[in-house]
């Protein structure tokens, strides 16, 4: 752990997806470790989140957002960059039409309403394995549609495909879809770095939608609408054969508190 370090921090979730929020535009949080911020993640220990965000200066965009999985590890998150959005109105950023960077590239966002619209990076290709389906959409998920109302565990099945040979060493999301009707999804994601399910996920919902395209053979100018067990989430997007671009994630992001923690 560091030498003994007063963090002051804010919460906020996006459909039930809450993180940790670091305010590191001077580069006081520069030097905070692994272990302290599976530490900051930790539900019975710390605070408690899906993940860790330090909010980082950048030489010519808004900020950089700067995201830690509970394990410390470190992907794009669609919730996450939402919420850092949100987050970055609170230290006065105007949010109306942003652009920052990620560990991906470069993301532009607006405020829609009293939801935040995220633009996705594109993406260019997938892999197929039997009816099921691997995307990359700033973090790898594969995705296994209900086609016979299994109802599978989301914890079981999860981990059998993310400890698998295939992805033990680096993860894999794992998302259970259900189609209710055309461009209606109800999703549930097990999350590698959490290691258990969580209440939604961008980047899911997100590889479900360009999926779910697939399997309803839908080309052009696509809307989703996603349930998930924290709330609805909703993706854009033009599919033009294997590729997918303009894709836009909208949904909520929500302060929940601010609070100070000695590390």
């Amino acid at each position: 752990m560091l030498m003994v370090m007063e963090i002051s921090f804010s919460k906020y979730q996006g459909a039930g997806n809450d993180f940790i929020m670091l305010n590191n535009l001077d580069g006081r949080y520069d030097r905070l470790d692994e272990q302290t911020v599976r530490f900051l993640c930790d539900r019975k220990f710390g605070i408690g989140a899906d993940g860790l965000i330090r909010l980082n200066s950048h030489p010519v965009l808004s900020f950089e957002m700067d995201f830690f999985n509970p394990d410390a590890s470190k992907s794009f998150c669609g919730n996450g960059a939402r919420c850092t959005v949100k987050y970055a109105e609170q230290l006065g950023f105007d949010i109306s039409n942003i652009q920052f960077e990620a560990i991906d590239g470069v993301h532009f966002a607006s405020k829609k309403g009293g939801l935040i619209a995220l633009e996705m990076s594109e993406v260019k290709g997938f892999e197929k394995i039997g009816e099921d389906f691997i995307f990359q959409t700033g973090s790898p998920h594969y995705i296994h549609f209900d086609r016979s109302g299994e109802q599978l565990d989301v914890l079981e099945f999860g981990r059998s495909i993310r400890y698998s040979d295939e992805y033990k060493l680096e993860g894999i999301n794992v998302n259970l879809v259900e189609i209710k009707k055309s461009n209606n999804l109800t999703v549930r994601t097990y999350e590698r770095g959490v290691e258990n399910e969580t209440l939604s996920c961008g980047t899911g919902v997100t590889a479900c939608a360009l999926a779910a395209s697939l399997v309803q053979n839908s080309q052009g100018a696509q809307k989703f609408t996603i349930e998930t067990k924290g709330g609805q989430l909703f993706v854009d997007f033009l599919r033009d054969d294997s590729s997918f671009s303009e894709i836009i994630l909208t949904g909520p992001a929500v302060f929940v508190f601010n609070g100070v923690i000695n590390v």
